[in-house]
């Protein structure tokens, strides 16, 4: 069952939103809509009212593109603008063209406001098509449409940077007056439960480079931050339904992520390769009823990437609940992994025996799963211990010992 829309009412805000909009003109018209900025990049779609409109004409290249990555080529946008939709002020046909990718013919409603284009409403024109009275019906909620980015642009011009001082900012009278100044701009739009997301290493060492925040359902704020030593990390704001309900969080890091990892191949990356800036993490926070908690939101969504980072499997999204003893070993400083007991099963001439050690450990201490899970003879399972216990002078069958050796090798992964 297709569950696109679905997924995108529930990222949605709870005033009046895009998703709700785009949805009322895919009823007046009787046909799937899509809403972009006017970057082409996509904000909602509508839902589909019988499984016929997902034929394979319907999902033509362009549309599926624009789905999937949520954005046009500029080969696709200029063709569109050719038709001349950046100066209409109404509704736009555009026809078929099939060696131009479009298989099926287009209506572009213009979204304006004040006279300004802010982005376009897209629907597959199909037979008999809509009436005059139905465009000029759907043309009114476009001016809202139009309404509603207008008052984000405006709201949310400079928001990256009250966002910023709030996440950065000592504790104390110089975050709670960064999170009011934050709370001011925001309005109506930062009360109800919010989350961070954490996306790191951010592929690009420029601050300014980073998606607009009007492309993320459910984003009220974003910036970028320092990350390690020359890095940047990207921070979202994201406004829940419900304390219980992360969803729109996750699906917003899923998408920062593959944005990401666009931005990384564009740069000469490969997918899923290395790079100079590694492969990015994506850690979500804990909801917080207000704004005034946004500090430590944004600890527990960098604390949850960090652990992704550590430890792959937990990823590549992670809610900070979700990440075990990592929620303990991220709060401690970088050298509590240097406990001098381990500090030679850490060299790199020891890393099999370390891998070992934590394999075994994360067994619970039972030999044949760990055996099984390295690959190895129970014997040479039994040696390597052994020679663990050499090195660091711990004993693998006291339950402390056992629990400062898990814990360091598990925080040498940070």
């Amino acid at each position: 069952m297709y569950e696109g829309p679905r997924v995108l009412r529930e990222n949605a805000p709870m005033t009046e939103d895009y998703q709700e909009l785009i949805d009322e003109i895919s009823a007046l018209l009787g046909a799937p809509a899509t809403l972009e900025n006017r970057d082409f990049e996509l904000i909602a779609f509508g839902a589909y009212d019988s499984e016929s409109e997902l034929d394979e004409a319907s999902l033509d290249p362009v549309r599926t593109r624009s789905i999937l990555t949520r954005r046009s080529t500029p080969a696709v946008r200029a063709w569109f603008e050719g038709f001349g939709i950046t100066r209409a002020t109404g509704p736009v046909r555009i026809p078929r063209t099939p060696e131009a990718g479009v298989y099926r013919a287009r209506i572009c409603l213009p979204v304006r406001h004040r006279g300004v284009v802010l982005g376009y409403v897209w629907l597959l024109a199909g037979e008999p098509g809509p009436t005059d009275e139905q465009l000029a019906a759907a043309m009114e909620v476009a001016s809202r449409i139009g309404a509603l980015l207008a008052d984000e642009a405006q709201v949310g011009a400079d928001l990256s940077r009250e966002f910023r001082a709030v996440l950065t900012a000592e504790r104390g009278w110089q975050q709670d007056m960064a999170v009011a100044e934050l709370r001011t701009e925001l309005g109506p739009r930062g009360e109800g439960p919010h989350a961070v997301v954490c996306v790191a290493p951010w592929p690009s060492a420029d601050p300014d480079d980073a998606p607009s925040v009007r492309t993320v359902p459910g984003a009220t704020a974003l910036c970028t931050l320092p990350w390690g030593a020359s890095g940047q990390a990207l921070a979202l704001l994201v406004r829940l339904r419900a304390t219980d309900a992360l969803s729109p969080a996750t699906s917003a890091a899923v998408r920062l992520l593959r944005e990401a990892e666009e931005t990384r191949t564009a740069a000469g990356g490969t997918p899923g390769g290395a790079t100079g800036r590694g492969t990015p993490a994506a850690g979500v926070s804990g909801a917080r009823g207000g704004l005034a908690e946004l500090g430590s939101a944004w600890r527990e969504a960098s604390a949850a990437a960090r652990a992704v980072l550590a430890e792959p499997r937990l990823g590549p999204v992670a809610e900070w609940s979700a990440v075990g003893p990592y929620r303990l070993l991220t709060a401690l400083p970088p050298q509590a992994a240097q406990d001098p007991a381990v500090r030679a099963l850490l060299e790199p001439s020891h890393r099999d025996l370390a891998r070992t050690a934590e394999v075994f450990l994360d067994c619970a201490g039972q030999a044949g799963r760990t055996a099984a899970e390295l690959g190895i003879h129970r014997q040479t399972l039994y040696y390597r211990l052994s020679r663990v216990e050499q090195l660091t002078g711990l004993d693998l069958d006291d339950g402390e010992d056992r629990l400062l050796l898990h814990m360091a090798l598990k925080a040498a992964r940070l």
